[in-house]
Order: C-alpha cells, then structure tokens, then sequence
C-alpha cells in the first residue's frame, strides 16, 4: 500500500491511497477458490468447478466485496500506523472507476482531534451552595399533598360557584369570525367539545379566561365565556384565534382535605405523621440537592470553557450546530422563541449559536479527554442500571426496551454519556478546591 500525504492544513488531513492490483487479485483469486470448493452446480461435481466458470458467475460480486474490504483495511492501517485521531468518520472517494488488472486508487479527507491539554484542576476554586428545607417548606409541602388528596364532595347549599371550587359542566366550543357587533360565531370545532368535565374555578390547564369566567355560576346555569387561543397554541387552526364557550354548569362540588394526621400518613402507605413528614423533608432536600449539584456542575464547566484554547474540528461543530439551529427553527415556527431571541435578525442568532455550538464540543472533548487520560469507565452494572431505570419507564414493556438498547449501540452510548459525564465531574471535584456554602432555598433557586 502506497500512502501520500495531499495535504495538512489545521486538523483537516487528505491522504492519496494505492492498492496494488496484485493484491486485490490475490484476495480475489483466494475468495473464488474457496467459493468454488463449496459450489455445487449442475454438470460438475461437487468442489469441481472450472474457476472460469466460477469467475464468470461470481467475479463482479466478490470483485466489489474486495474492494470494499481493501479500501477499510487501508483506511484502518494508514489511521493505526500513523496515530491518526479522526473527529468524525472519514470520507472515502475512488480516484476514477477502478478496472480490472489496475491498482485501486481513492483519497480520504479527515478532521483530526485536537491536541488538548490537561487543566490545572487544583487551580480551579468552586463555590458550593447548600440549602435544607425549614419546618415551614415542610408543612407547605404536607398541606399540598393533602390537598392534592382531597376529595371531592357536593355542595349541598344553593350558591353561586367561587374560586377553588369545581364545577361539573358539559361545553361546546366555536370560533368567532369578526369583533364587536359584527362578531359571528361559527360552527363547533373538533376537541372543543366535553361532558360532565369537572373544571376548577380559576384553576390551571386550560385556555386563559376559561376557568375565570365560571366564576359565579350556578348549578343549571348556562354561560357564554369569550376566550382567546394564545399565539403559541398546539393547534395552528386554533392558535391566536378568538372563541365562545357554551358551557352549561351540571353540579358544584368542593374539595374537602384530609387532616395530616397518622390516619392520612397510612393511607400513603407510611406508618405516622412524622415518617411523611421525614420523608417529605428528604424529597425536598433531594431536590435542593440537585439545584446545588447543578450551581456546582455550571460553575466548573464555565471555568474549564476559560481555561480551554485548542482547535475544535469544523465538522463537528457544524453538526452540533444544524442540531440546535433545527430547535431553534422549530421554537419559531410555533412561537415558542425565548424573549432574549424574538428580538434578534437570524444572522445574529446564528452566530450566537455557532458559539454555543462551538463551547459545547469543545467542553466534550475536553470532558472525553480528561476520561480517557485517567482510565475513566462507565462500568456494566452501571450502565445496567440505566437501562433499568429507562425500562421502569415503559410499564409491561421492560423486556422491549432491552431489547432495543441491545440492537441499538447508539442509543446506548446515549445512556452511557451522561453516567461517563457525571463520573468525570466527579473526578475533578475531588482534585478542585470547593468550598461548602450555607444559603436560603430562595437564593439557591433563583440562580
């Protein structure tokens, strides 16, 4: 095999490969022999064959599976013998058709890796916020849940529906084409529709105006609400446009909270009030704790981004930045842009993103990196954990979604990232010098 270096500029590298034709042939020749010792074909017996006639059949095929084989093969010993690093796979183009009795010609175009050095770890100094919940945030956390508890009972006395309340109402919703006098209302459209629905007065999860305009109704009551879908609604039919609801209201009900008491605490399955309250505490600092874990993770990657000065292969970033740029292209369509990026032309958003783009590779690689110089694995039980805790998911279909990971190495190089991630930020936390905080929970979830 005759290698030539074409050309080095940056992390880009382009190779001219030769096979002599005197190898292709005699791992053709090799191929056909063995085919032909196991060919059976009418008129011949077994193993006999004339290689012509083999050759005339089959030549092409293994001809072409050949020539496969050499142009991976010398692409793996011109990558292993020279301690090439690609970014990506490298791109592969045949030098002109290839004929019989002829070398095999192609290029290969490359991006490598960069060289990336090591960071200081012990010169970065990081700042750890830590919070506990008080008595306070626990009993809010206990009446929420027995509140979320609550059931729903009849209101017996005859008055008008007030916030907090559920009415139980049937509705029939229609656009309205016009405004004011000239207003007309249309026929009703598909999804807006509904019986017996029970609807909290002034509660959440439906059109803005909505659950306000139930307020005051009676039971037998029949109520038009005018409501408009917001701009950024599921349905494009829908969004931005104007709508009347016909609802009707069937019964009023209140929700009656259980006292928090031991009884409540069985009822969830724990043996008293205190233990729900231990274990609301715990739930809380959980998530305390991972508001700190995320403050920690953010302010050490912002100072590896500052101390990090190597060259990110072009590819690479180009990728990530298609993948981010295809979000941001979505969020605008539905009108889902961020307030910061409404405002912006798309030549400054892209290069705003470019930048993102270019920041996140850069931090993999030199998060990769750091795993590789010092021998950090993901190891089978954890990755196995993964995959069970991605199963418990998918209740009765745990057996699918192993079966998934196991026929998709990339998916599960998608649950292996991560746990490798947490691993080589926990590596460096150890070398860091980190200082413990006390703060309010106020402070550590407003930043």
């Amino acid at each position: 095999m005759q290698v030539t270096e074409l050309s080095a500029e940056g992390l880009k590298r382009s190779f001219s490969v030769v096979v002599p034709a005197a190898d292709i042939e005699a791992t053709r020749d090799k191929r056909l022999a063995a085919l032909g010792r196991d060919l059976r074909m009418p008129g011949f017996r077994p193993g006999k064959v004339p290689m012509s006639v083999v050759k005339k059949r089959y030549g092409t095929a293994v001809t072409g599976e050949v020539l496969e084989e050499q142009v991976q093969s010398a692409t793996r010993e011109l990558l292993t013998g020279r301690g090439l690093r690609p970014a990506l796979q490298p791109k592969v183009e045949l030098a002109g058709d290839f004929a019989d009795g002829q070398d095999l010609s192609f290029n290969i175009e490359m991006e490598l890796l960069p060289e990336i050095p090591m960071p200081d770890f012990s010169g970065i100094e990081i700042e750890r916020p830590r919070a506990e919940p008080s008595d306070e945030e626990v009993q809010k956390a206990l009446d929420g849940l027995a509140s979320r508890n609550a059931k729903l009972e009849d209101v017996t006395e005859e008055r008008p529906a007030e916030k907090g309340d559920t009415v139980v109402a049937d509705f029939v919703g229609r656009l309205v084409e016009g405004e004011g006098d000239e207003a007309v209302v249309g026929e009703a459209f598909p999804g807006g529709t509904a019986q017996d629905m029970p609807i909290d007065v002034g509660g959440e999860g439906f059109i803005p105006g909505f659950t306000e305009g139930l307020e005051g109704i009676r039971v037998g009551e029949t109520r038009k609400v005018r409501v408009s879908f917001p701009e950024g609604y599921g349905s494009a039919e829908l969004a931005g446009k104007p709508a009347e609801f016909e609802i009707t209201a069937k019964a009023l009900k209140k929700r009656s909270a259980a006292p928090a008491d031991d009884e409540f605490a069985k009822s969830l399955g724990l043996e008293s009030a205190e233990k729900l309250r231990d274990e609301l505490r715990a739930s809380i600092q959980r998530e305390y704790d991972q508001l700190t874990r995320l403050r920690v993770k953010r302010s050490l990657l912002d100072q590896l981004a500052d101390r990090a000065d190597f060259p990110v292969p072009e590819g690479m970033v180009e990728a990530e930045f298609g993948q981010i740029w295809g979000r941001v292209e979505e969020d605008r369509k539905a009108g889902r842009l961020d307030a910061d990026d409404a405002g912006k032309d798309e030549e400054t958003l892209r290069a705003e993103y470019r930048k993102i783009a270019e920041r996140r590779i850069r931090l993999g690689l030199l998060l990769s990196e750091i795993g590789r110089t010092n021998n950090i694995q993901v190891a089978q039980d954890e990755l196995a954990q993964a995959m069970r805790t991605e199963a418990s998911r998918y209740p009765g279909q745990e057996r699918q979604v192993f079966e998934f990971f196991q026929k998709n190495p990339q998916a599960l190089e998608n649950l292996r990232a991560p746990i490798f991630e947490e691993k080589v930020v926990d590596f460096m936390l150890e070398l860091a010098k980190v200082t413990d905080t006390t703060v309010s929970a106020s402070d550590l979830q407003a930043a």
